[in-house]
């Protein structure tokens, strides 16, 4: 049997490589953060540990008993868990990437519910890399939009927004966020934006494009 002494160990081993990696998260300001992946690893190594024990306790009475069946449930409910950090705006779908952390800090949970410290530390290790090294390295060379500040003086009138959104849909602009401020005097509307524009665009298409909006007044590409 396992003794308290090292389910409590392996308890507070997971607690922490579970939180190294929902620190990151939290860091990204996604839903699923420092709270979540910390007690899901706790829950999984507690399984792994029960599991364990479970199966040498009584071992004499089930001697073909599987260790592994509870903990592989853990593996299956993770799925549940997982679709509900992933979200869909339109064509473009979020959560993948804490859907899929999720998952492995769960497994990263088990290993460490089975005494594998190491294995798991180079696992928690591996995973903060993927999810902060390469993001930074992907950002940098192999992103095919960077962010762009977007500021917009114009006459206000009616249809001008929908007018905005099909310039920023034929431009290829993902707006991730918008602004609006009104000079009642001056019936002027003040936009800024921010958006992923693509890599390949610059300033003169860009103004070549908004430059046909009838009573533009001033216009920012940063």
């Amino acid at each position: 049997m396992i003794s308290e002494q090292q389910i409590v160990i392996r308890l507070l081993a997971a607690a922490i490589l579970g939180g190294l990696v929902g620190i990151e998260r939290e860091m990204h300001q996604q839903p699923a953060g420092l709270r979540t992946h910390m007690i899901l690893a706790i829950g999984s190594a507690l399984a792994m540990c029960l599991s364990i024990d479970l199966a040498m306790q009584f071992q004499p009475l089930v001697p073909n008993g599987d260790p592994a069946r509870l903990a592989a449930q853990v593996i299956s409910g993770i799925g549940f868990l997982g679709a509900g950090a992933i979200f869909r705006y339109g064509a473009t779908i979020k959560g993948l990437t804490t859907a899929t952390s999720l998952w492995t800090v769960a497994i990263v949970g088990l290993v460490v519910g089975a005494g594998h410290f190491f294995s798991a530390g180079i696992a928690t290790a591996l995973l903060l890399g993927a999810l902060s090294v390469l993001d930074q390295l992907e950002k940098r060379f192999l992103a095919n939009s960077v962010t762009r500040t977007i500021n917009i003086r114009i006459q206000d009138r009616q249809g001008l927004v929908e007018e905005l959104r099909q310039v920023f849909n034929d431009l290829g602009f993902e707006a991730k966020s918008l602004g609006f401020s009104k000079d009642t005097q001056s019936n002027e509307l003040h936009i800024r934006a921010i958006a992923k524009v693509p890599r390949q665009q610059n300033a003169d298409q860009v103004i070549a494009r908004l430059s046909n909006l009838q009573g533009i007044r001033q216009f920012e590409f940063q």
